[in-house]
């Protein structure tokens, strides 16, 4: 069985062309290599730091973090504060020869990230190699990161098998939606395969669904094994770093797993949101509040899901 890990690549992003061959490119660019029976992925948030959206997403598709400091600005930070708010405790840092030492150790003091790895750049392969695949045989769980049609096959999506395996004919269900969906082939790095066993990134053909029903953060999955709702309670902690007060019916955006969907508070404490429109998810997950159009950070606060 071909085993699968995921990195996320952060501050000084280009680096990621040193790993792997380029693939799917849009605001999440991935490049990947397959060594012996290893297939490694590596994401890049290319659509930020002009929104924040793409590096929650990008962080979320990865079980290691990647994370070259090549500047100490506002943006390094919010990089720091959302590996910290979604707990990526995993992780190599490095930085390049013109960054201060000392200030980037005051910057991660109390974080996930002052725990990773301490590499220099020509020293990340290296430690890379000594990560290991993480999976488990939880029910089977796909997130969603990209869907397109294509002549001849129908629908395909692409994304990465979060819990679980996923087999050639499952009948598995689209969610928040509640489509039923038939997988009618798999692909790993191009090659068909028959199954395929978290965290593999994987391509699937599918029957029951179509590609404008299809939404990035949208997860394939058998019956009872997610939750859809429009109505949210967090254990919420703010972040020190926000300035602004939040109010009730104030509006937010909020990032769960892929999905950024819009909401608004119902209740302050304890912290309720409702939603716009349904959202996926598990008791256990964190939410993040996010605030784009913050002139300063852009991220609010997170919160486990109650």
């Amino acid at each position: 069985m071909v085993k699968s890990i995921n990195f996320v690549v952060l501050g000084k992003q280009d680096i990621a062309s040193e790993f792997g061959k380029k693939g799917t490119e849009s605001d999440l660019t991935l490049y990947d290599r397959k060594e012996s029976d290893i297939i490694k992925t590596w994401v890049i948030p290319n659509g930020f730091p002009e929104k924040i959206q793409p590096l929650f997403q990008a962080i979320n598709l990865a079980e290691y973090v990647i994370f070259h400091v090549d500047k100490l600005d506002k943006f390094t930070g919010e990089q720091i504060i959302a590996l910290d708010s979604l707990k990526k405790e995993k992780g190599i840092l490095s930085h390049t020869f013109d960054v201060d030492e000392s200030k980037l150790n005051m910057m991660i003091k109390g974080t996930v990230v002052e725990n990773y790895i301490r590499a220099d750049q020509d020293k990340i392969k290296e430690e890379m190699n000594t990560l290991e695949p993480i999976t488990n045989d939880d029910p089977a769980e796909l997130l969603i990161d990209h869907c397109f049609d294509v002549k001849g096959v129908g629908t395909v999506i692409l994304g990465k098998v979060s819990n679980g395996k996923i087999k050639q004919y499952d009948n598995l269900k689209l969610f928040p939606a509640g489509i039923d969906v038939l997988i009618k082939s798999i692909q790993m790095h191009d090659d068909p395969v028959l199954e395929s066993i978290c965290p593999a990134r994987v391509g699937l053909a599918v029957k029951g669904v179509k590609p404008d029903e299809v939404s990035r953060g949208d997860i394939i999955s058998a019956d009872g094994v997610v939750t859809v709702n429009s109505d949210l309670e967090l254990d919420f902690t703010k972040s020190p770093f926000y300035k602004s007060d939040i109010a009730e019916n104030q509006g937010c955006l909020v990032s769960v797993g892929l999905q950024i969907k819009a909401a608004k508070f119902v209740s302050i404490t304890p912290l309720k949101l409702k939603f716009e429109k349904p959202i996926v998810y598990k008791s256990g997950d964190i939410a993040v509040i996010l605030k784009p159009e913050s002139p300063t950070i852009r991220i609010l606060g997170s919160g486990i899901i109650l």
